[in-house]
């Protein structure tokens, strides 16, 4: 009781300004712009009429949008699911080689944003299409460009989506004990039958999170059918929500607020059904290992090696070769050959255009910033949940997410309702000024840069700063003396990891740019919009560069970093070989010291 009572006085002490500073941190990035969005789609013009949020959402435009969000939200899941399921039990379950870097691969797909991937597959067929028309196998002149259109949204948001099925399914693979395959091989079980039997009954939960998950993307999604979609008359509640707002002004904030708060609606039920899924499996490590590779494929792993390898060929090689070589040729339509290849479009958007490099610079500076001033704050916010908040952790957590799961285009409504009008007492307005967008990346990538940082807590002894409190350290001597050391690496990861997804994203600075503060997202669609495919695919081609080195980055600092931080991270070939070896159907009645992998079960 003692014991208890000292912990508790150490944990309280001095901690009431650090629990300010997260709660006011919660409201202002979390709370504050949902009930700002709540109270436009409610009160438009300042007076409660609830008819005008109805009437908004039960137009015939919005009905169609409507309708188009949730067929390509549930057919394009519909693709994910069984890719992404598939491509989890294929690394993590299977003896493949080369698992590492297909991981990486793979997730490097939907970490490139998803204006660039519909620019590539828009790119990739079609009639002017270059790779195609090098090798003599486009379309007719003047046909339909099949990715136009509902069908090219959904085959485009499947592809992206899988690898967020992905890496919902993977952690959700790294809870099942080593125990569990370890006593179905014990009882002679084959690999067909431990999957079936064992693993997928545990992944059920989280597969149908990772459903859920990949539906809310699709519904929020607003790059993928602004470029495949519109030039057809084919809008997404997005789409539309864009529309208005960028065709009308502000005096259509109260329709936008009401088809936003609806996009809300739906993202948020799906993502609390998610998150109350996952953590009721009732599936827990504790002390016990992750479970490892145990279907070894024989002479069928070639085969699953090169099915692999076209899987990462349709959602990433595929989709670059075809920016690369739009990128290549002096005008989009023209074969690609020794002849017409051409630098020009590179040097045009990094050297000649002032407003392409005013955006380059614009979001380096904007998500370099965010990101900076995320890894400032992640750690104290982290202590401050895991030390300090008890049992109100949980609803802390769930609020700081609101601003992520939350549609980009959603979020950015919510911003300038927030700032249209001069800030109160201070007497100016961040409307129409880079301050704006740099509060929605830090408001939408904030639970994404504490990921890391959180996951990295929990695994800091208390006893070091029970110590430190008994020598008289006050929180901050403890926060910077022992804390911060420690999760400094997880840190700076969860900075990148926001940098990472701010640096090309377009829903959100969609809505929020003005003239001077253009991000590279919005410059790479108004160049697409205008017709200059070939410098559009330009800069796609810096920014997958600049995503790719981040990631590598990130992927360096792995090893400094709690276990599962980075969605890609697993085993290399040479850890597998170390920590499992084949299985050769055992007969019931060996022991568990005469059964292989023996290393593995204190691993």
């Amino acid at each position: 009781m003692r014991h208890h009572i000292q912990t508790k006085s150490f944990l309280e002490r001095g901690g009431f300004g650090l629990l300010a500073l997260v709660a006011l941190i919660i409201f202002v990035f979390d709370v504050l712009p949902a009930l700002r969005l709540l109270l436009a789609a409610l009160f438009p013009g300042g007076v409660f009429n609830p008819d005008a949020m109805l009437s908004a959402l039960s137009s015939r435009s919005a009905l169609r949008a409507a309708q188009a969000s949730l067929e390509t939200a549930l057919w394009s899941t519909l693709l994910a699911l069984p890719l992404g399921t598939a491509m989890v039990l294929v690394l993590g379950i299977t003896d493949i080689r080369g698992r590492r870097i297909a991981s990486f691969l793979f997730v490097l797909s939907v970490m490139i944003s998803p204006q660039v991937i519909a620019l590539a597959f828009l790119h990739l067929v079609g009639p002017a299409s270059p790779i195609l028309n090098t090798l003599g196998l486009a379309p007719e002149a003047g046909s339909a460009n099949p990715m136009l259109g509902r069908g090219g949204i959904i085959l485009v948001l499947g592809l992206h989506h899988a690898p967020l099925v992905y890496v919902v399914m993977s952690a959700g693979l790294k809870r099942i004990p080593l125990a569990v395959t370890e006593a179905a091989r014990i009882d002679g079980a084959q690999p067909w039958r431990i999957l079936t039997d064992h693993v997928l009954p545990l992944l059920r939960p989280h597969l149908v999170s990772a459903a859920l998950l990949a539906f809310v993307a699709g519904i929020g999604n607003f790059g993928i059918p602004a470029l495949l979609g519109a030039p057809v008359n084919y809008l997404t509640l997005p789409v539309l929500i864009y529309r208005r707002l960028s065709s009308f002004g502000t005096g259509m904030i109260g329709d936008v607020s009401a088809l936003g708060l609806l996009v809300a609606a739906i993202a948020l039920v799906c993502v609390g059904a998610s998150q109350f899924l996952t953590r009721k499996d009732g599936v827990h490590l504790e002390d016990d290992a992750p479970v490892k590779p145990f279907w070894f494929l024989g002479s069928a792993r070639i085969g699953v090696e090169i099915l692999v390898g076209l899987v990462l060929a349709v959602t990433l090689v595929l989709p670059i070769l075809s920016l690369l070589a739009s990128a290549l040729v002096p005008s989009y339509g023209m074969a690609l050959s020794f002849t017409t290849i051409t630098l020009d479009n590179f040097i045009e958007v990094l050297a000649r255009q002032d407003v392409t490099i005013r955006a380059f610079t614009n979001s380096l500076l904007y998500a370099g910033g965010a990101a900076f001033l995320l890894a400032l704050i992640v750690v104290p916010i982290a202590y401050g949940l895991i030390r300090l908040m008890g049992r109100w952790r949980i609803l802390a957590i769930s609020l700081l997410e609101i601003s992520y799961v939350l549609p980009g285009i959603v979020l950015a409504i919510a911003c300038i309702l927030l700032f249209l009008k001069p800030l109160p007492l201070l007497g100016f307005s961040l409307y129409a000024t880079p301050w704006i967008i740099v509060f929605a990346y830090l408001a939408r990538f904030l639970s994404v840069a504490l990921k890391p940082v959180l996951a990295g807590m929990v695994q800091i002894d208390v006893a070091q700063e029970e110590a430190a409190a008994i020598d008289g350290a006050r929180l901050t001597q403890r926060l910077f003396g022992i804390v911060l050391p420690s999760l400094l690496p997880a840190a700076v990861a969860g900075g990148l990891m926001a940098f990472l997804l701010a640096f090309s994203e377009l829903t959100v600075s969609a809505l929020l740019w003005s003239a001077g503060t253009e991000t590279i997202g919005v410059v790479l669609y108004n160049l697409e919009e205008a017709g200059l495919a070939s410098q559009a695919s330009a800069v796609a081609i810096v920014i997958i560069g600049v995503v790719t080195i981040t990631m590598l980055i990130l992927d360096a600092l792995g090893r400094y970093l709690p276990a599962g931080a980075l969605p890609w991270q697993c085993e290399t070939d040479n850890e597998l070989r170390m920590s499992t070896k084949p299985f050769h159907a055992p007969a019931r009645a060996r022991t568990i010291n005469q059964l292989e992998p023996k290393p593995a079960l204190g691993a």
